[in-house]
């Protein structure tokens, strides 16, 4: 996100946006794509509190957290693009708070990946879960990108 020094992320947080609300999408690509109409539009409150939830050496990913909300509103899926959005300003957010109290860096991207738009990037990202005893590794020759190490031994189950 550019300019995140002076944007509000706690104020964009506390947005309802008219959510959660659980639109029917009608595009036949979408509905065979993610197994459904019932699209579920959650707030960044929604996102954070599940963050919050994810003790000390455990990890979730946004996929899981995605599918934790739409089963809890009875939904199909949740919007993808608002799901990422709404992770990040959970992170930016925390990163502002001076007790800093969503453990954002334990959200990862799909496949264990770490998440370059997180406070600090990849490395703040990975010193963080390093601390907590996860073991990141890099992959790829032109662009390296970064995962936790069988990360799924550590997944936080979500009802």
């Amino acid at each position: 996100m550019p300019k995140e020094d002076q944007k509000d992320f706690n104020a964009m947080l506390r947005q309802q946006r008219d959510m959660p609300r659980v639109q029917t999408v009608t595009d036949p690509g979408t509905i065979a794509k993610y197994g459904g109409s019932r699209m579920l539009l959650a707030p960044p409150l929604a996102y954070d509190a599940v963050m919050r939830a994810i003790p000390f050496g455990r990890l979730t990913t946004a996929g899981e957290i995605r599918a934790h909300l739409a089963r809890r509103h009875q939904a199909d899926f949740t919007d993808p693009m608002t799901a990422g959005i709404f992770i990040s300003i959970a992170a930016w957010a925390s990163f502002q708070r001076p007790e800093r109290d969503t453990p954002y860096w334990r959200t990862l991207k799909a496949g264990g990946e770490l998440n370059e738009k997180y406070p600090g990037g990849i490395p703040a990202q990975r010193a963080l879960l390093e601390a907590e005893g996860h073991t990141v590794v890099s992959r790829g020759r032109t662009r390296l990108r970064w995962y936790v190490r069988d990360y799924e031994q550590s997944l936080f189950p979500l009802p």
